[in-house]
């Protein structure tokens, strides 16, 4: 994967707010003209939304398989981050001022076994049958857990999956690392944003 410097990170973060301007106002998807290889490598992406005066989680959609440009899976999950995130109500444009963008691009998942996760590297999905669970790799700081284990009872948890059952026949454990940058903020690898 190649990093996302400093100047693609602005282009990424106004290119993401300008979307769910634009979308909210006009119901219209923008494109962004860009050169940058960084921002054309097809990768997956997260998109976190914050209120700006308290810190909370106002939606967070993503998708991990890299199917298309990063900067266009920027832009479609900066949309569905405010207006297709089922635990809350559409963003209104009013509102969209007062919330702060973070943005999480990720490696390409890969299996992992339970003795190899690193807390704070590594974010996890976990798939049984028709049930499936997805964690970024900053939630268990977020949280305070420390252990692998505890990571992996909360994407259980998340999943509807009885927590403690891994089962290497009917479950599909993978692994990947992200590199997460927002407005106002330290950019980081695996370690700053919020999970959906």
């Amino acid at each position: 994967m190649l990093p996302v410097g400093e100047e693609e990170r602005a282009l990424a973060i106004g290119a993401a707010r300008r979307a769910i301007a634009e979308y909210l106002d006009h119901e219209a998807v923008i494109r962004v003209d860009t050169r940058a290889p960084c921002l054309l490598e097809a990768r997956g992406a997260f998109i976190t939304l914050r209120r700006r005066d308290g810190g909370e989680l106002r939606g967070c959609r993503g998708e991990c398989n890299p199917t298309r440009p990063l900067i266009e899976s920027i832009i479609r999950e900066a949309i569905a981050s405010a207006t297709d995130d089922p635990r809350f109500s559409p963003v209104t444009p009013e509102e969209l001022p007062g919330l702060s963008i973070r943005i999480s691009a990720l490696t390409v998942p890969k299996p992992i076994a339970p003795e190899e996760i690193v807390v704070g590297r590594h974010g996890l999905i976990v798939k049984r049958w028709r049930r499936s669970g997805l964690l970024l790799p900053e939630v268990p700081l977020h949280f305070g857990l420390r252990t692998p284990e505890e990571f992996l009872s909360a994407l259980y948890h998340k999943a509807g999956i009885s927590p403690g059952s891994f089962d290497p026949v009917q479950d599909s454990l993978l692994a990947f690392e992200t590199e997460s940058w927002g407005e106002g903020a330290e950019s980081s690898f695996s370690d700053e944003s919020m999970a959906r």
